[in-house]
């Protein structure tokens, strides 16, 4: 123990940082994409460890199961729309490096603040996955479906948006309309 930490919790603490680092740092977009979903699974990780098993798996199902899936099939749909150009810095960088060693010294501060409280044992709580479950099957069983049509609308929409449109002037020199 280090600190009062786990192992558990510094091996996830670094495989989240070091993710997002990943995700803030590569050059190639997919490979940040996939490094945000790490970072993603290791904040699922904290979450669990800090015993919020919903979050947890909210986290998992949501976030790596929808949300970094959705940015990746984005990123490769639209992998030809123009290749941006980099610089390897911005004009203002200094500013930046001013503001973030701020903010830094802001967090902790205020962590450093926070240590001497005492730690109290609380109750469990009364709200457990299965009840949440139990809640989402039965009495929102009709806005959770409406939120996954919604979401698949989204989906399909997202997928049209980004075909090529080739394929309609194509269809429309076969039928010998839209010159």
């Amino acid at each position: 123990m280090t600190f009062g930490c786990s192992i558990a919790f510094l091996l996830s603490a670094a495989l989240t940082v070091a993710g997002a680092l990943a995700a803030a740092l590569l050059k190639n977009l997919v490979h940040c994409a996939l490094s945000l979903t790490v970072t993603f699974a290791g904040l699922a990780l904290l979450y669990l460890q800090l015993d919020a098993q919903f979050a947890g798996f909210a986290q998992i199902l949501v976030y790596i199961g929808a949300v970094a899936i959705l940015v990746v099939f984005a990123i490769l749909l639209t992998r030809g729309a123009g290749i941006p150009e980099y610089r390897g810095f911005s004009s203002s960088w200094l500013l930046g490096l001013i503001i973030a060693a701020a903010i830094f010294a802001l967090f902790g501060w205020a962590v450093t603040k926070s240590l001497p409280a005492q730690i109290t044992a609380s109750a469990a709580p009364a709200i457990t996955v299965q009840s949440i479950g139990a809640a989402l099957m039965s009495s929102y069983v009709l806005p959770l479906e409406i939120v996954a049509v919604l979401l698949t609308v989204a989906l399909i929409g997202a997928v049209i948006v980004a075909m090529p449109e080739s394929r309609i002037t194509k269809s429309e020199t076969r039928t010998g309309g839209g010159q």
